[in-house]
């Protein structure tokens, strides 16, 4: 008996609807491609149909007959061991690749790869890659990798995310199946949000500005401390105009807390995984699990940054719209008293400002800044903005 197909990843892209119909039919017909390019504006769903993709690929019940009347072939079962690890990001055959460089990803970090590669899988029947940003895989990066993604070895997919195929080095789009994302309007995000949750509207907007994509909207609206994260940064902005500089560090330093919070699940989970393993598994296959968990571990803490400077440039974007008289809902409408307090002092120009600040920001942590001290850096930049007339 299976679990219930809309318990899947792949039945939650319900944005996406062209891309989930082809990704199910590829699965079911077993012709899956061993290498994708998954073509989109951010926040059009691409990292969650990777993960869709991955969990399809290693469902441990994939096969196994269920209700055709209201199954979406190719889904997986959703819950099984494989398909929960792969929900909840814990898998040890499942890898997410980022830049560490602000130029790019390194050459260290595409020879791991290919070291990893050819690994047998620690417990599933393949092995999933999936590459951020693949336009910022260089020449120099991605020559060494060129051969291995048009001659995998069996059970290894890779699943590259980009925004366009112009700005990607023509050898790689080559030897990868594209597949083009609409972009999705927040409007219709939000929506979807609200269909999979039940959730106020207003909240939904919120879970979307702050989270990027329906799916991850969805998971946030799940995580209490993600929402903390969020209001202590809602909290840190309201508060900029009286504090002083010993007070804004200390903002940052308790903000940083906030971020990293849901990291400690992250790793207790981590640990059991790795005790669970560690009679069965052999020194080298303990240590690629080993590499593993850091990898993911310093994605998740990006991750969580990234969401919170989100929440920053989310609210400021209410603050300017508000003070330009542009008719559209808050996306933050529970905080709707902030909102007016930050436009009393508040003029187009500063708000202009903040919202530059929090840009700048995303770019330091991209240039591997040290997180705190971007965040320290954006919170004085922001005070200066809205309280200078």
């Amino acid at each position: 008996m299976t679990t219930a197909p809309d318990h899947s990843l792949l039945a939650r892209l319900d944005t996406q609807p062209r891309v989930r119909d082809f990704i199910s039919r590829a699965v079911a017909s077993g012709r899956a491609s061993h290498a994708y390019l998954f073509l989109g504006a951010p926040g059009s769903g691409k990292l969650d149909a990777a993960w869709a993709l991955a969990q399809a690929l290693l469902c441990e019940r994939a096969g196994e007959d269920g209700d055709a009347s209201s199954a979406l072939a190719g889904a997986a079962c959703g819950g099984c061991d494989a398909c929960v690890r792969v929900a909840r990001h814990t898998h040890p055959d499942v890898h997410l690749l980022a830049p560490e460089s602000a130029t790019g990803y390194l050459i260290n970090q595409t020879r791991e790869l290919l070291e990893d590669v050819a690994l047998a899988p620690i417990r599933a029947r393949g092995k999933v890659y999936i590459i951020d940003r693949a336009e910022q895989l260089r020449a120099n990066t991605a020559n060494a990798l060129l051969k291995t993604l048009e001659e995998p070895p069996a059970g290894v997919t890779f699943i590259l995310l980009g925004t366009s195929a112009e700005v990607i080095l023509p050898t790689i789009v080559s030897r990868c199946q594209c597949v083009p994302f609409r972009t999705v309007s927040p409007v219709r995000a939000a929506e979807a949000v609200e269909r999979a949750t039940g959730t106020s509207p207003e909240r939904c907007r919120m879970a979307v500005s702050v989270a990027g994509s329906p799916a991850r909207a969805i998971e946030f609206l799940k995580n209490a401390e993600r929402q903390e994260a969020r209001r202590q940064m809602v909290r840190a902005i309201d508060s900029l105009r009286h504090a002083d500089e010993a007070d804004v560090l200390l903002i940052a330093k308790d903000l940083m807390v906030a971020i990293n919070a849901p990291l400690a699940e992250v790793k207790s989970t981590q640990q059991a995984i790795l005790e669970q393993n560690a009679d069965y598994l052999s020194r080298g296959a303990m240590k690629q699990l080993e590499d593993r968990n850091k990898r993911e571990l310093s994605a998740r803490e990006r991750s969580g940054i990234m969401e919170a400077l989100a929440s920053a440039r989310s609210l400021l974007r209410d603050v300017l719209m508000r003070l330009q008289g542009v008719p559209a809902p808050a996306m933050n409408g529970d905080v709707e008293d902030i909102i007016d307090r930050l436009c009393s002092a508040a003029t187009v120009t500063g708000a202009t400002a903040a919202l530059d600040a929090v840009a700048s920001a995303e770019r330091c942590i991209a240039r591997n800044v040290t997180p705190q001290l971007a965040i320290e850096v954006m919170l004085f930049d922001i005070r200066k903005a809205l309280t200078c007339p």
